[in-house]
């Protein structure tokens, strides 16, 4: 038999629940309860048979980890020995790419001017992201506009590492006056006193920024991108 711990990271795995208190809600207990079974280091025989009731989980894939995830599925129940095409590798959602975080994605904003703060966010809706896209200190931006074209098409999502600066011919997302946030490479020029801020479509021009301003300026790196082509 399983540990609690593995048990309960198969449970919260299928049922993405993220937290005790979600859990609970979906076993409908009080969270205390698991926190006494995660104590006991043994889990209630009812919650297998709720999970099964609910979501047409495999009690011996839970226990185990053996056997197909769901023994019912929409196109109704899979038998006890089924055939392997119907069997999973459950060591695979284990691994961070398999995992997965529902962020905030935000627009971007269009108007900043040299004296105002950095301004507020506004959500655009939800998106749902591997567990590697969505470390912490990552923040979801839909684009806006086309100077980045065809790298970062306009409505494309992308993220930005706000932990990161200072790396030379990497994208960053910058406040720019009248303008808001913006997408551009940044450069250090060949005397080292100002920044060079490109675009990728050579339609939009070449601008600097003085050293002393950029770290008022830098939100952070652009790390990842989704879009369609």
């Amino acid at each position: 038999m399983s540990s609690f711990a593995e048990i309960y990271g198969r449970i919260t795995l299928a049922t993405n629940c993220r937290t005790q208190m979600e859990l609970a809600e979906v076993l409908d207990i009080r969270q205390s309860s698991i926190s006494d079974a995660k104590r006991r280091n043994s889990v209630p025989g009812d919650w297998y048979m709720k999970l099964f009731e609910k979501f047409g989980l495999n009690p011996d894939w839970l226990k185990q980890g053996i056997g197909p995830m769901y023994l019912r599925t929409e196109q109704g129940y899979a038998p006890q020995d089924a055939p392997a095409f119907l069997a999973e590798n459950t060591a695979a959602y284990g691994d961070d790419q398999a995992k997965h975080l529902v962020c905030t994605e935000f627009a971007m904003p269009s108007a900043w001017t040299d004296t105002d703060a950095r301004p507020e966010f506004s959500p655009l809706g939800k998106i749902s992201l591997p567990l590697t896209l969505a470390r912490p200190g990552i923040l979801v931006f839909r684009m806006r506009g086309g100077n980045m074209a065809p790298l970062i098409s306009q409505g494309a999502r992308f993220g930005v590492d706000t932990r990161e600066d200072g790396i030379t011919g990497q994208i960053y997302a910058l406040f720019a006056p009248n303008e808001g946030l913006v997408l551009r490479r940044i450069f250090l020029d060949g005397a080292q006193t100002a920044y060079l801020l490109r675009s990728e479509s050579p339609d939009f021009p070449e601008t600097t920024l003085a050293p002393e301003l950029a770290r008022q300026r830098l939100l952070g790196r652009v790390v990842w991108t989704l879009q369609e082509f």
